[in-house]
This record gives structure tokens, C-alpha cells and sequence, in this order.
């Protein structure tokens, strides 16, 4: 009966160990895929994952952890068990499919009057 408590004991620590493992794991939510979001974040399932990932396809890069709120599903508590597993690095800036291939249209600058066109004559 000894033998079987050491046993049993050792398989608990090892469960426990394997754990706090995969607790150190973190996720870049700029680049990682739904499969890996959904594996390292608590509490973010599969399409929880995939709409963080459609988030980002059209809003763009996070720039903080804090931008997740804004993602349909992902609430202020599941940012905080998980912030310190989210990275966020590599913002880059998504490209709108309609604008692709359009040049940009300059914007005015706040306080100035936008310069007069030519008319031809």
C-alpha cells in the first residue's frame, strides 16, 4: 500500500510540474493562428480565437492587451487571467480589401484650409 501512495504521489507532482509548463506559454495575438490562441489562453475557446483573429484580419494590430475588449466575446476578466500571456508586438496595419490597389486620398491638415484646385479653362 506504501508503494502504491509514492506512486500516486509522483504522478500528481508530475501532472502538477507539466502544468505550470504550459502556464509560461505566451501568444503574440498580431500573429498567432486560432489554434494557438484557443491552446495558450485561458478561457478563449475556438471561436473565441477565431473571432480575435477576424478582428485583427479587419481592424488592423492590437497595440495593447487591452484592445481585446473590443472583440465580440472577449470581456475585461478574460484579458486579466490571461495578460501575462499576451504579446503584443508586430503592429502592423491591416489593408482594407476595397482600398487595395487605390491610392491614398490626401487628408487635411487640422487648422489649415485644403489648397485650391486649378480650374481649367
Amino acid at each position: 500500500m506504501h508503494k502504491f501512495a509514492l506512486i500516486l504521489k509522483s504522478l500528481v507532482l508530475s501532472a502538477l510540474l507539466v502544468t505550470s509548463a504550459f502556464a509560461g506559454e505566451k501568444v503574440n495575438i498580431n500573429t498567432a493562428d486560432a489554434k494557438t490562441i484557443d491552446r495558450v489562453l485561458v478561457g478563449v475557446g475556438p471561436s473565441k480565437a477565431e473571432a480575435i483573429v477576424a478582428y485583427r484580419k479587419t481592424n488592423g494590430a492590437f497595440r495593447s492587451a487591452d484592445q481585446l475588449a473590443s472583440v465580440k466575446g472577449i470581456g475585461l476578466a478574460t484579458i486579466e487571467k490571461n495578460r501575462d500571456r499576451i504579446v503584443v508586438t508586430g503592429a502592423v496595419a491591416a489593408t482594407a480589401p476595397a482600398a487595395a490597389g487605390k491610392p491614398a486620398a490626401a487628408r487635411p491638415v487640422a487648422g489649415k484650409a485644403p489648397a485650391a484646385r486649378p480650374v481649367a479653362r
